[in-house]
């Protein structure tokens, strides 16, 4: 295990100074239970850039002739059978 070990009842305890701590050093906390790891608590990298979803097809849309026809041709349709 690299970094640090946590048993699962102090993460538990100490979870928002672990993560406060984590976010400082950047270090790994590996949480375990009864001595065995069950769980690796990791920083985010820098590189993930977390984006709202508003807006996030925009200009994806090719053509929009007519939004009030069907999508496909009634025959098509199995909800009619």
């Amino acid at each position: 295990m690299s970094g640090k070990a946590v048993g699962a009842a102090e993460f538990k305890a100490k979870c928002l100074h672990l993560i406060e701590e984590m976010g400082g050093d950047g270090e790994p906390i590996t949480i375990t239970k009864r001595g065995k790891p069950v769980a690796i608590l990791s920083p985010v990298p820098d590189a993930a850039v977390f984006t709202s979803i508003i807006g996030a097809m925009k200009g994806s849309v090719l053509t929009y002739e007519d939004p009030f026809s069907p999508a496909v041709e009634t025959g098509e349709w199995d909800a009619n059978r």
